[in-house]
């Protein structure tokens, strides 16, 4: 077998120099790119690891944020329950006690109204036995009327106390004897016997007639009120009556 070592020698450079240039022009830059494209791989998975941290952090804080929030949300539900509940008691309270007060207020004004009622009737009743009283009292026979009154009404003087007594007797005042009808002049000096006899010194009256005296004698002076009257007694009748 013929070997061309020329030829041999030829394609053995060709050959060298094509790795050459393939080692310069190609495999370099390739390394070069492939270097770079895993530092920046490298780059995107940091950062991509980076953010998943950080997206795992921002996840565990939002899950304590909701946490939280639950937990105040729970918190101010039991403190607006516990308050409305509380509310409520208070509510039910004030109406209890404006209820009890409206219902004693109704049963105040219920027993005045009964108390002025029954007052009412009382004095109507009262009132109408009075006038009964009075309209027989009126068919007493005039004299009767004056005659029957004097020695009671000279009783009544006397029992005065002596300080009074002495003060009516002293008194240049005139005293008013007030009568239910005009006096006779026989009746004005039997009063005045007995106005003296009583109090052991003449008095000096001026008459007053007051048909609402109906029956008896009354002496007015400043010092003292002598009644020895129906209308006297009648009024004494009419309070009884009231206050039984």
């Amino acid at each position: 077998m013929h070997i061309d070592w020329w030829t041999l020698l030829l394609q053995t450079v060709n050959a060298l120099v094509l790795v050459w240039l393939l080692a310069r022009f190609l495999f370099r830059p390739v390394a070069k790119i492939v270097a770079q494209r895993q530092h920046a791989a490298a780059a995107l998975m940091a950062d991509a690891t980076a953010a998943k941290a950080a997206a795992l952090g921002e996840q565990q804080k939002a899950a304590a944020d909701s946490a939280e929030l639950a937990a105040q949300r729970a918190h101010l539900l039991d403190a607006a329950t516990a308050e409305a509940a509380q509310l409520k008691t208070s509510l039910e309270n004030a109406a209890r006690t404006d209820a009890e007060q409206m219902r004693t207020a109704a049963q105040t004004a219920i027993d005045a109204s009964r108390r002025e009622a029954a007052a009412a009737d009382s004095d109507r009743a009262s009132q109408f036995a009075l006038e009964v009283t009075a309209r027989l009292l009126d068919r007493l026979p005039a004299e009767a009327r004056i005659a029957g009154f004097i020695d009671g009404l000279a009783r009544e003087l006397a029992a005065l106390p002596e300080a009074t007594r002495t003060q009516l007797c002293g008194n240049d005042e005139a005293v008013h004897l007030i009568v239910p009808r005009a006096l006779t002049a026989d009746e004005l000096a039997a009063c005045q016997a007995a106005i003296t006899q009583a109090l052991g010194h003449p008095l000096q009256v001026q008459v007053t007639v007051d048909p609402a005296v109906i029956a008896g004698l009354e002496l007015e002076a400043p010092h003292a009120l002598v009644r020895n009257s129906f209308r006297h007694d009648l009024a004494g009748l009419k309070t009884e009556l009231l206050s039984s």
